[in-house]
């Protein structure tokens, strides 16, 4: 049951949304908007500055580790400031790149930035303060930085109209601290802690002896649950990154392969995030008592459910398709934060979710690539791919033990 006394201050939650829209529009959604304006001006090609982006989603894959883990020590503050000021060395980086080396130096930055200041940074951030209690904080971040790419667009196309794509950059630069950075400054401290884990242990009684060899058998089975779960959610995790930045990629050119013309298909794609954001309303109003695990079973399927809608009506259903992909989408993204919460607890929170996110970083750093070759080979029926990956994720979602029984497993 969720303390009161616990409960997570709006302004904690205004706070990280508004720094989290920052940190996604000026890094994940750049490159649609600037990637054209930045290979023309270094001699290179559209794909070099994708590849670039790519490097940039692996490193943060490799950093999510000891980021998760320094919040969990240190708090998310300092972590999410100090990712505010790499993410502005790095825009700035960028609008001085004079060539492919500067080019992919600048990402990487960005890369060290994102691995320590996207979703999962601001998730652990508000678990270590508020622990089981941060569920609805979680959703109120991502219903804010839901609308990153509906601001970040725009706003990037206008900077870069009035100041070319190295004024963008700097002008992201800047935001990042007249913005970002005070909103996270803002963020509360830890409270004093006590290693209550280590002073229990010292004071154990020498009668406890007797009981540990029992606690040790059930410890293994907790712990080695405890690693099914974590691996299932990992897969799950890696294939919704996959198609979620595969269809940001690629939808429009899919719908026209469905026989839907340039025009619906743009009409579709425009639908995504008010599909996303009405999800996330649902799960914040009808689905707030609901287990994260049903929550996401039912998200994970309705990708799929609108692929073969697609693939059995064409055209007809390319908007139920949208709908359904958005929605499932924007759902999993809240469920990407409060499923891990809910089966293992508050407890590690921060370095578990670099461990499960850092396959979906290396997924949706191959996504745009994997998917295109699809396309060019496959066509239309490279739709079948997504589908089954789709159903492969709600598979395993059906296998993670029942929350009661995961939720006593050990990090």
């Amino acid at each position: 049951m969720a303390d009161p006394a616990r409960a997570v201050p709006w302004q904690t939650v205004a706070n990280l949304g508004l720094a989290q829209t920052v940190a996604w529009a000026s890094s994940y959604y750049l490159p649609a908007m600037l990637a054209t304006p930045m290979a023309a001006d270094l001699g290179v090609t559209s794909a070099t500055v994708f590849a670039a982006f790519s490097l940039a989603l692996l490193v943060s894959a490799l950093l999510g580790h000891a980021a998760g883990r320094a919040i969990d020590r240190h708090g998310g503050r300092p972590v999410l400031m100090a990712s505010n000021l790499v993410f502005a060395l790095g825009l700035c980086a960028m609008s001085q790149a004079q060539g492919q080396l500067g080019l992919f130096a600048a990402w990487l930055l960005m890369g060290l930035a994102m691995g320590s200041g996207l979703y999962e940074a601001a998730f652990a951030t508000v678990v270590r303060l508020h622990g089981r209690d941060a569920r609805q904080a979680i959703t109120g971040i991502t219903l804010i930085a839901g609308f990153a790419s509906t601001v970040g667009w725009p706003l990037t196309t206008l900077l870069e109209q009035h100041g070319g794509w190295r004024g963008a950059c700097l002008a992201w630069a800047g935001l990042h601290l007249l913005i970002a950075l005070p909103l996270n400054w803002r963020l509360p401290g830890l409270p004093g802690q006590h290693q209550h884990a280590s002073t229990d242990a010292e004071t154990t009684p020498p009668q406890a002896d007797s009981a540990r060899g029992s606690a040790t058998s059930a410890s293994a089975t907790q712990q080695a649950r405890a690693r099914w779960t974590t691996a299932l959610l990992a897969l799950v995790f890696a294939i919704m990154g996959f198609a979620g930045t595969a269809m940001a990629a690629h939808l429009p050119r899919l719908l026209q392969a469905h026989g839907s013309s340039l025009a619906a298909a743009v009409a579709v794609g425009a639908l995504i995030g008010p599909a996303q954001v009405g999800a996330r309303l649902l799960e914040y109003g009808l689905l707030r008592r609901a287990h994260p695990l049903w929550v996401a079973r039912v998200a994970a399927a309705m990708h799929p459910m609108g692929a073969l809608a697609l693939l059995a009506l064409g055209p007809p259903a390319a908007l139920c398709f949208g709908l359904l992909h958005g929605a499932g989408n924007g759902i999993l993204t809240i469920v990407k934060g409060t499923l891990p919460l809910a089966l293992f607890g508050p407890q590690g929170y921060g370095q578990r979710m670099g461990v499960l996110m850092a396959p979906t970083r290396v997924a949706q750093a191959l996504a745009p690539w994997l998917f295109g070759l699809c396309l060019d080979r496959f066509g239309a029926g490279s739709l079948w791919l997504s589908a089954a990956l789709g159903a492969l994720a709600v598979a395993a979602l059906m296998l993670v033990p029942k929350p009661s029984a995961a939720a006593s497993g050990t990090p």
